[in-house]
């Protein structure tokens, strides 16, 4: 073993160990990883930077855009309600089609995205039929995972084994290449959940489902006593508050006056704009308030101030449902907001909405909740602009956007460019399976498409762009070359077939996937892929067999990622909801990706003969 492979390995382990304690970022960690191999001289600069000119990258880039055009549209909720329509009152029906929907969405979008947009779907489901939302939930997180066998472009592992082939000037797969196994663990995954969904919640749990249907802004403003607190105050010409920010006021430290939105005059007519704390009061200005301490005297406040009260129509803004929208989040295990009070984190300043209740074990919080720390389990009901909201479901690490109102199914921003938008996805499939072009025009195409409809535009096309997924994969891609370089691939091949070579390519292949199971539990998927595709297909080398299985069944296991709460962020966003244990996952999650083992090793090599 040569000193450049030592350091090599060295790096790849204090890449690892970074990663699993998760002090600093992911796409931190690979960039530095990019800037130690240039500055040790691993790699030459052109190499250390050659992922940012990998298709795949631009790839991936395009189709978060292209997803994004479907919910704008509003084609993924659409999808959520034909399906409690179909579903009716039976759990069974509904948990099948719960699976198949999600797990087809997701082979065109990101399936962390799809399993946030049906996790609302799914509570409401739950409560109208009584039942915990725990016998739904796991199925949902599994389906999303499951969505990435479905189709090549269904989730960035399968992009990097793609183009690994193809570095190695072997032809890559197809479009539905990935779907027959897709298809099968779908339905295992299926069949699996309908045996295991006792097991999915504990003892005591069921029938704690409650009737109702879909929540709708009435609803969370009863649920979190909302009513009465609403004003809506015009600020006269001799107030104080002209020319001064809302920071400088500080309404919600005195008063305990949230000011949610406000109405300003332009061209002849009051329009709503959003308030930051660095947004100046001008006269005439109407302030959309939320009066949270009941000890403050309205009267006493609006003399001092110098507002006239309006007329508010509707309960809690409700009439403004068009502009100000609600939504509930759930603190998950990790934050960085537990222990913190909303006024420490500075919630409006970093995410641009406001804080207007807490429900802690199912009741609402009364008093100056601006100072509340806050506590694992609790959920907040924020209160902004639309657009905002739907940024929250970027915002994994601290919280989980956990339900919309109903209202929102009225503000996709582009929802009567949904054809257009099925329009611009079929293009894309169509050309990615015919293959007149390369995959990464096609995607182009869809996503010049959906701008040319206005089904997104163009700041919203950045803003979907999950960037640190990108540089990830960026700086990944050079530790592939590395250990190629100084000899670390053959070195772990050689020990590979030293250990099973003889024993057969299926053996072989259980091997891999178990490696690749086994590396998922701490890093990444697509960092897994980066690092297992290499050695895969240098074993298929050495052993004289067909690349195309050991290929395929890097990607299978790289999705795999069923055994604990932290594999995927799709599990993390399910455990909260689910009301799961770490443990659950554990219990569910191994014995069956030890299924989906068994099923790859055996039904892989159909498909794709050694």
């Amino acid at each position: 073993m040569n000193s450049e492979l030592i350091w090599v390995l060295s790096m790849l382990v204090g890449a690892i160990l970074l990663f699993i304690t998760n002090k600093v970022r992911m796409d931190v960690v690979a960039l530095l990883i990019i800037i130690l191999f240039v500055l040790s001289g691993t790699l030459t600069l052109p190499q250390a930077l050659a992922g940012f000119s990998d298709p795949n990258v631009i790839l991936i880039a395009a189709l978060f855009v292209v997803g994004e055009g479907l919910v704008r549209t509003g084609i993924a909720y659409q999808v959520g309600d034909a399906l409690v329509k179909v579903a009716g009152s039976s759990e069974t029906r509904m948990l099948v089609l719960l699976m198949v929907a999600v797990a087809t969405l997701g082979a065109v979008m990101s399936s962390t995205g799809v399993v946030a947009i049906f996790i609302p779907v799914v509570l409401s489901v739950a409560n109208r039929m009584g039942i915990p939302a725990g016998r739904l939930m796991m199925p949902l997180g599994f389906a999303g995972l499951i969505s990435g066998m479905m189709t090549l472009v269904a989730t960035p592992p399968n992009m990097v084994v793609n183009s690994e082939l193809m570095r190695h000037d072997i032809q890559g797969f197809g479009f539905f290449g990935f779907t027959p196994m897709g298809v099968i663990i779908l339905g295992m995954g299926i069949l699996y959940m309908l045996l295991m969904r006792n097991r999915l919640v504990r003892e005591g749990e069921e029938g704690k489902g409650k009737q109702m249907g879909r929540s709708t802004m009435r609803d969370l403003i009863r649920d979190y006593r909302l009513a009465g607190r609403a004003r809506r105050l015009a600020i006269r010409p001799d107030s104080p508050l002209i020319g001064q920010t809302l920071d400088e006021l500080q309404l919600r430290a005195r008063f305990g006056a949230n000011v949610i939105g406000m109405e300003r005059w332009r061209k002849f007519r009051r329009v709503m704009v959003s308030v930051t704390g660095v947004t100046e009061f001008q006269a005439k200005d109407v302030l959309l308030i939320d009066m949270s301490d009941p000890e403050v005297d309205v009267r006493e406040f609006c003399s001092e101030a110098r507002l006239e009260p309006m007329i508010l129509r509707g309960e809690y803004f409700s009439d403004q449902a068009r502009e100000v929208g609600m939504a509930e989040v759930s603190l998950i295990p990790g934050s960085r907001l537990l222990g913190k009070s909303i006024r420490e984190v500075t919630f409006r300043s970093r995410y641009g909405l406001s804080v207007v209740g807490i429900r802690r074990d199912g009741e609402a919080l009364t008093g100056k909740l601006v100072d509340e720390a806050l506590q694992m389990g609790d959920t907040l009901l924020v209160v902004g602009n639309w657009s905002l909201i739907r940024q929250l479901q970027t915002h994994h690490r601290d919280f989980l956007l956990l339900g919309l109102p109903a209202e929102v199914d009225e503000m996709a921003p582009a929802r009567s460019q949904a054809i257009h938008a099925l329009i611009a996805l079929g293009v894309m499939i169509v050309l990615m399976v015919t293959d007149p072009v390369p995959n990464v025009i096609a995607a182009l195409i869809a996503c010049l498409l959906m701008g040319k409809f206005r089904c997104i535009d163009l700041e919203s096309a950045y803003k979907s762009i999950h960037w640190p997924t990108l540089i990830l994969i960026v700086g990944m891609l050079p530790f592939a070359l590395a250990l190629q370089q100084t000899g670390g691939v053959d070195l772990i091949v050689g020990a590979l077939i030293s250990a099973v070579g003889e024993m057969g390519p299926s053996v072989m292949l259980a091997s891999l996937f178990a490696l690749c199971a086994v590396i998922g539990l701490f890093i990444s998927n697509t960092a897994t892929a980066v690092l297992m595709a290499p050695i895969a297909l240098g074993t298929a080398h050495q052993m004289g067999v067909s690349p195309y299985p050991f290929a395929m069944t890097i990607a299978i296991a790289a999705s795999a990622a069923f055994m604990t709460p932290v594999s995927s962020p799709v599990n993390t966003l399910v455990l909260g909801p689910g009301n799961y244990k770490f443990m659950d996952f554990v219990r569910i999650g191994v014995p069956f990706t030890l299924l989906v083992m068994v099923v790859s090793v055996i039904a892989i090599p159909w498909f794709f003969p050694f």
